[in-house]
């Protein structure tokens, strides 16, 4: 290798000066496996039990105390239902995996983009988000104990609020909702659904969250995590959440109202929300899966304005404008007891074009 000329070392000497101010610019980020879990915080989990076990099937995975788990696919995803309590009845949490589950390493890595650590609260109360994660931009970490489901000594629960104060739960790949050091310990069989269900669903497809700035959830999202866009849906964006189809979506804008006087105050801050999960399944036939909902009580939805309310189904046609087909790519939403909104299309889809909405960028 031949020796660096005077002229060559100095030509480097300001890219070197750089270096350290790069490198020191960098942050770490937190590299996602796919989604783990979510939770849905409901008024009756007996009620909802029967429910979603008449419609998907699900066997209990876990039970932690009056919270109950339901498997997903073959696990270890789930779906788990928790008392609302005197709180309305939400979407509670959004569960990503990772792989090597460490919770200072990840605390650390947060503490970089903001997210800083929380007061110990009291016994976690999945009705508010605020509760499990201290608030936006906290993370809270809670050690569940044999009351709970979890390990003798405690098993770690990890969740932080985003911008929007919307709880998100970092746990381990292997992570079932059970006891353990990485709550990956949960009973060889799980207890079977006492009814056959109408779907059998096979993962958690995607999330659509609502805040006060979707540009500023894509930002702290792609910033935290280092993913990048799986599908464009018009100005909307989704998020690749995992190496297959995942991904998570943001609405919501910031600024005044549009036609506002000069010099109007901007409207306050939009509360943070997810408003609604996608589960997916095999062989999805929109008109077929709106004709089997039926047998079980759950109605069209119709043409009234508003939330659609409780056990009502409807299609909503995403057009070319959002990067749907002509004549639209079909999108299908139920809702459960309480009126939680539930999507459910097929395994394949990514939020892209065509038929199944399963065209996205390689």
């Amino acid at each position: 290798m031949r020796n660096m000329t005077r002229r060559e070392l100095l030509a480097t000497l300001p890219a070197l000066a750089l270096a350290p101010r790069v490198f020191a610019q960098a942050k770490p980020q937190i590299s996602l496996k796919g989604y783990n879990n979510f939770t849905l915080a409901v008024s009756d989990v007996k009620r909802s039990l029967d429910f979603y076990q008449t419609v998907f099937g699900a066997p209990i995975q876990a039970r932690r105390g009056q919270t109950v788990i339901l498997r997903i696919g073959s696990g270890p995803q789930f779906m788990a239902l928790a008392p609302a309590g005197a709180n309305k009845p939400s979407i509670s949490t959004m569960g990503l995996s990772v792989d090597n589950f460490n919770v200072d390493r990840l605390i650390g890595i947060l503490a970089q983009h903001g997210v800083t650590r929380a007061d110990a609260a009291g016994p976690a109360d999945f009705g508010s988000p605020a509760s499990l994660t201290g608030g936006a931009m906290k993370v809270r970490v809670r050690m569940r104990g044999p009351e709970a489901g979890g390990a003798k000594d405690g098993t770690p629960d990890l969740f932080f609020g985003d911008p929007d104060g919307i709880a998100v739960q970092l746990q381990d790949v292997s992570y079932c909702g059970g006891a353990g050091t990485l709550g990956n310990v949960c009973p060889a069989s799980p207890e079977p659904s006492p009814k056959k269900g109408l779907f059998a669903i096979k993962d958690i497809s995607h999330f659509t969250n609502a805040g006060a700035d979707a540009n500023r959830s894509n930002a702290f999202y792609q910033n935290l995590f280092g993913i990048g866009i799986r599908a464009k849906q018009g100005a909307s964006l989704g998020l690749a959440i995992g190496p297959t189809i995942g991904f998570v979506m943001f609405t919501g804008g910031g600024g005044g109202a549009r036609g506002a006087a000069p010099g109007t105050p901007p409207p306050p801050p939009r509360p943070g929300s997810i408003n609604h999960v996608c589960v997916n399944m095999e062989k999805f036939a929109p008109d077929a899966v709106l004709k089997t909902l039926e047998t079980v009580g759950i109605t069209p939805r119709g043409d009234t304005p508003g939330p659609a309310g409780p056990m009502k189904h409807y299609i909503s046609l995403r057009l070319p404008n959002r990067g749907g087909i002509e004549g639209g790519t079909p999108e299908l939403y139920f809702t459960d007891p309480d009126g939680l909104p539930i999507q459910l299309q097929d395994v394949t889809y990514c939020g892209g074009g065509g038929y199944l909405g399963n065209q996205c960028p390689a």
